[in-house]
């Protein structure tokens, strides 16, 4: 049985997607593959497709509510 090859799931996530660590460790591996577009053959979400992705669906305040 082989591994998740961290190193590379990490630069993915962090370099790739612009996940903060924290973010990208909330993260099961398949919502990350997911993210990645791995889930059906697909090539991985571009820079491009994240920031279209982004000013479609910004962010709020960024703050977490507590509870």
């Amino acid at each position: 049985m082989t591994g998740f090859d961290w190193p590379a799931l990490m630069r993915a996530g962090i370099r790739g997607l612009g996940l903060r660590p924290d973010e990208f460790w909330r993260l099961s591996p398949a919502e990350l593959m997911i993210m990645l577009g791995r889930e059906d053959g697909q090539a991985p979400l571009s820079r491009a497709r994240l920031d279209e992705l982004a000013r479609a669906f910004p962010d709020g305040d960024g703050g977490l509510s507590d509870g």
